[in-house]
């Protein structure tokens, strides 16, 4: 008997076939906090926040932890692609479900993109954003040089998925490899194999740095220094674009500043949750 390396949560219809899986904590006394996670193999909200929102929810927030379509327990299409615009609505309609008309947003990765999405398309529901090394402010072929997405995009259609070639790829998540522990390799890996071969471009991420300056929310965001996926410049287009904003640039770190400096992101966000506004 295999046992679940990822724990089930909860589930809400959000319309159009797709039912979004989600974990959720905290009684939200000082507010509501989305975390929104990335892509690639295995990819799941609770993997990789699981050392954020329960932390958050501690300190008086009501934390919710989904999976985006196509990834973890949530609905996962056989066909069709997608756009920032559908996703950002599907996480619109799963808050609608849960009674939520006003969230912070934290987005990393590809949750990035979604995350910038969703402040851009309803303003009156984002209250504050906070982002990770967010995709969609490159073209697509600066992406594609990256030497984590080569890696990933061969392991996905070259290589296939197996526990060796999932670790070469999150290897070049983290600045430092051993923290790539075989339960992350695990519990990565059983999702995977539940995912369709051509999940990563279901979601089409087009470019959005040309709208930065349209956000109205407050905005904190971190980059790691030596990140693989999405390169580090972005972090001076979100300082500079976005008005309300503080951007921090981490040295010795990669593409998940909010597992490799857990601590320092708990802390920082909680900090930015907490001012008021105005």
């Amino acid at each position: 008997m295999v046992v679940e390396a990822v724990p089930e949560g909860k589930y809400a219809d959000v319309g159009n076939g797709v039912t979004m899986h989600y974990h959720e904590a905290g009684e939200g006394d000082r507010g509501v906090i989305l975390f929104v996670h990335g892509s690639g193999p295995g990819a799941s909200g609770w993997s990789n926040f699981k050392r954020n929102y329960p932390f958050l929810a501690e300190h008086g927030y009501r934390t919710i932890a989904p999976d985006t379509m196509g990834y973890g327990y949530s609905t996962k299409p056989e066909n069709g692609t997608f756009s920032l615009d559908d996703v950002g609505a599907q996480y619109k309609a799963l808050l609608d479900a849960l009674g939520v008309d006003r969230a912070t947003v934290v987005g990393n990765s590809q949750g990035g993109a979604i995350a910038i999405t969703m402040a851009l398309n309803y303003p009156e529901l984002v209250e504050k954003l906070v982002l990770m090394a967010p995709g969609g402010l490159e073209a697509r072929e600066t992406y594609m040089q990256m030497e984590g997405i080569k890696t990933m995009i061969r392991v996905l259609y070259k290589e296939g998925i197996s526990k060796e070639t999932m670790r070469k790829v999150f290897a070049l998540q983290l600045h430092d490899e051993s923290k790539i522990t075989d339960e992350v390799i695990e519990e990565r890996y059983q999702v995977a194999m539940t995912q369709h071969k051509d999940n990563l471009a279901r979601i089409r991420v087009t470019n959005q740095e040309e709208r930065l300056s349209d956000i109205q929310c407050p905005v904190l965001c971190f980059w790691g220094a030596n990140d693989k996926f999405c390169p580090s410049s972005g972090a001076s287009k979100i300082a500079t674009r976005c008005a309300n904003s503080r951007t921090m640039l981490i040295g010795s770190c990669g593409h998940w500043v909010m597992v490799e400096y857990a601590k320092l992101f708990n802390q920082l966000t909680l900090q930015f949750v907490n001012e008021e506004l105005g």
